[in-house]
């Protein structure tokens, strides 16, 4: 037993000198073995900074840090301890100047309904106030809008602006930078619904100035003026994709003067000009509405007899021309004037009116020609005085019976060249009356519908009118008056 233990003992021994001794024993031999193992000069360990040097630099940063944060501050609290803004600058003594700067972030879209626009802008107002005059090593101060309240800002309001939206997500979008010379340079970002008076009378060929009128609400002239610098306005299809009907064409600016109860005040008009598109009416009203037109010529084709073709043919291309004009004025203004829309509508209507109308006429006609007539009377005149024998009775009957006796012709065909009833003898029958078949007599004065009576007595003064061919006319004069009237149509609307 006490074997074991003094065997432990010696174990001990040996391990533990081993091990205190080890760090002490490496520098002996650690440089040997590391100069043969690296090529170079002996790196060095890191050597460390005392605390209060590492101290120094960063106290000297965060001393020069809030100096300036004390400073800005310092020069801030000394401008406004004094300042008063109610008071405009330069009051007594000079009207202030406000330069004023525009950028439109987006435009549109337009409502023709309520008459208005809107747009999306940053405006920007520049003036000197003396007050605000620093000395420093700042060149300038930025002001966010909390701070807004505390200075005095110009009351510019838009004249013709229905509402106005300010952003104010997640701070309000307004900003304040005061310069060391007094400059002070205000900007507010706000969407704008302004009045733009819309004239129509060539829709859909119209084109639009929608103004921007701005001015201050209390100042008048003498005290505040207000001024363009450098006028540019960028606007592209990037901030003016929401005009969808319209393309912009271009910007235009006027100063006036107007008279208020306040005095003489400044009034400052922005114009955007837009023109309007012609692609979405053209395919939403003109083709269908031509369309229509030449569909109800299809019943001049049409044979005579077949009525309920051409009646219903004619019925629905009128009906069809009724809600073309109802749709068009679907999201229309209720102006009272007639529009270019409303008046191409209009014509056409009235083309495929008479389209219909013109088969009414034709049937009209032809059944005036072609009803059945009554044979004529043969009237003997009364003997007076004396009796006639037998044989002069027939004598004197068959004399009065050539003079009132008229044969009538009646021919009817079914082919398009079908002839009417004609009586040539009938001028003789009533010296100093002409006689018109079908009953016409209020037309036959300047009209000739009867057949053969073409190059006769009966046709001078006379326009000769086949009634059995007024399908054909209708053929060639409907198409023809519709070409001439769409070239002067666009002609004179395109140019006015």
């Amino acid at each position: 037993m006490l074997s074991k233990v003094l065997l432990v003992l010696l174990w001990m021994s040996v391990i533990f000198p081993s091990r205190i001794e080890g760090p002490h024993a490496e520098p002996e031999r650690g440089p040997s073995a590391r100069h043969d193992d690296v090529y170079g000069p002996k790196p060095k360990g890191p050597q460390k900074k005392l605390p209060s040097e590492e101290g120094k630099p960063a106290a000297a940063a965060t001393h020069q840090r809030f100096g300036k944060l004390v400073a800005a501050t310092e020069i801030l609290d000394r401008m406004l301890k004094k300042y008063d803004h109610k008071l405009r600058p330069g009051i007594g003594e000079k009207p202030t100047v406000v330069t004023v700067q525009l950028s439109v972030n987006t435009l549109g879209p337009i409502s023709m309904m309520d008459m208005e626009y809107s747009v999306d802008i940053t405006f920007c107002q520049t003036w000197y106030d003396e007050r605000l005059r620093y000395n420093g090593s700042f060149e300038s101060f930025v002001l966010n809008g909390n701070l807004v309240s505390q200075l005095w800002i110009p009351d510019t309001f838009f004249r013709n602006s229905k509402r106005i939206h300010d952003y104010a997500i997640t701070m309000p979008s307004q900003m304040v930078r005061i310069h060391k010379d007094g400059k002070v340079l205000y900007t507010v970002r706000m969407t704008i619904d302004a009045e733009c008076s819309l004239h129509m009378f060539k829709f859909p060929m119209d084109s639009h100035s929608c103004p921007l009128s701005f001015s201050s609400f209390s100042y008048p002239k003498s005290e505040m003026i207000y001024k363009w610098e450098d006028f540019k306005l960028e606007i592209n299809e990037s901030n003016s994709w929401k005009l969808f009907q319209f393309d912009f064409t271009g910007l235009s600016n006027t100063t006036e003067t107007i008279s208020t109860v306040a005095g003489d005040v400044m009034v400052i008009t922005l114009f955007f000009n837009m023109s309007r598109r012609l692609g979405f009416n053209i395919f939403q009203n003109y083709v269908p509405s031509s369309v229509t037109t030449i569909v109800s010529w299809i019943s001049f084709w049409m044979k005579k007899d077949s009525a309920p073709a051409r009646t219903s043919l004619g019925i629905t291309s009128v009906l069809t021309m009724t809600s073309l004009g109802s749709y068009s004025r679907k999201n229309f203004p209720r102006v009272s004037y007639i529009t270019a829309l409303d008046f191409y509508i209009t014509v056409c209507f009235i083309f495929c009116f008479c389209a219909l109308m013109e088969f009414a006429v034709l049937n009209f006609l032809i059944y005036q020609h072609t009803k059945p007539r009554s044979s004529p009377r043969l009237r003997y005149p009364r003997a007076r005085g004396r009796v006639l024998t037998p044989l002069r009775a027939r004598g004197r009957a068959q004399q009065q019976q050539g003079n009132v006796v008229c044969e009538i012709e009646d021919s009817e065909e079914d082919s398009d060249e079908e002839d009417g009833p004609s009586c040539p003898a009938q001028q003789n029958l009533r010296p100093g009356r002409t006689h018109c078949p079908g009953g016409c007599y209020k037309f036959c004065k300047y009209l000739c519908t009867a057949r053969r009576c073409e190059g006769g007595m009966w046709q001078q003064g006379r326009l000769f009118i086949h009634v059995y061919r007024l399908d054909n006319y209708s053929r060639v004069i409907f198409p023809v008056t519709f070409f001439f009237f769409n070239v002067v149509y666009w002609l004179v609307y395109l140019n006015l």
